[in-house]
């Protein structure tokens, strides 16, 4: 898988509408999950695209301290299902957090993760914090990587 990092005024219309739709086809669709992706945030937000054979098939978006949380932040974690079985979930999370190192120089990095990723997300070294909580009707816990 190719990575590729761009600011949200880098992004050409295509790259927009393909991140946009595999973003609808993973929560909205799949999940089952009505609710309304475009939030003002993505131009805050560094664009962390994985390509395979010029598709993007992972992705996520991250901010800088303050932006989100108080700490960095990786959100919009997701891989097209058919993409799954080759390890692209581990790939972008490991590009995300390198991102957030190179361009933020932070190490603190704040999660809003799906409760059933948590085992996920602790092999990547993050760590429950808080209680669990309803975001948009799905169990989540929040999460910190120092």
């Amino acid at each position: 898988m190719r990575i590729e990092i761009k600011r949200f005024q880098e992004l050409d219309a295509q790259e927009l509408y393909d991140v946009l739709q595999l973003r609808s086809e993973v929560f909205v669709l799949e999940q089952d999950c009505v609710y309304q992706d475009m939030d003002y945030k993505d131009q805050l937000a560094l664009h962390i695209m994985g390509y395979k054979n010029s598709k993007i098939v992972a992705y996520t978006r991250v901010f800088k301290q303050g932006d989100y949380f108080k700490e960095a932040s990786i959100g919009r974690v997701v891989v097209r299902k058919s993409e799954r079985q080759y390890g692209y979930g581990l790939e972008i999370m490991k590009a995300s957090i390198e991102a957030i190192h190179k361009n933020f120089g932070t190490t603190s990095i704040h999660i809003s993760a799906q409760k059933y990723l948590t085992k996920f997300y602790t092999s990547l070294g993050f760590k429950v914090v808080g209680e669990e909580y309803l975001e948009d009707g799905i169990p989540h816990v929040g999460m910190i990587r120092e």
